[in-house]
């Protein structure tokens, strides 16, 4: 790709905010782009690549410092894939150890809204579960 890209066309091609791609130079994510006689940024396609490897990892959950990571390893053509192995399994753990956790939370829920007696806000139990003896009637 030889065409030279502005921020908001290499933002509406990735789905990126313009103020995240700002961000992602900032932090060294996305290396600083050339810029026009007029002082625009100027993007090219190993821009957009990058870019689209940051936002794909991002939506997949990847934290910033994996992203790095990954980026670092994705660099290094000819080594073992063992680190970004390493890498995805610690991630999808996380996501199982939070998928654990929500599942338990709506269980936790659907118990509270099964106590309901649906009569006044002075016998909701849900309320009462939330913030035990902050809703009684003052003495």
């Amino acid at each position: 790709m030889s065409e030279k890209l502005t921020i908001g066309k290499l933002a509406l091609a990735t789905g990126t905010k313009v103020e995240t791609i700002r961000y992602y130079e900032q932090i060294g994510l996305l290396p600083a782009p050339a810029r026009s006689a007029g002082n625009y940024r100027t993007y090219e396609g190993e821009h957009l690549r990058r870019l689209s490897f940051i936002r794909r990892s991002r939506d997949l959950g990847f934290s910033i410092d994996q992203v790095r990571e990954l980026m670092g390893l994705a660099d290094r053509r000819e080594q073992s894939c063992m680190a970004v192995d390493v890498i995805a399994k610690q991630h999808r753990n996380a996501i199982t150890r939070k998928i654990a956790d929500l599942t338990a939370l709506a269980a936790e829920l659907d118990t509270l809204i099964d106590s309901c007696s649906r009569n006044t806000m002075a016998d909701c139990r849900i309320l009462e579960a939330l913030a035990p003896g902050a809703f009684e009637p003052a003495a």
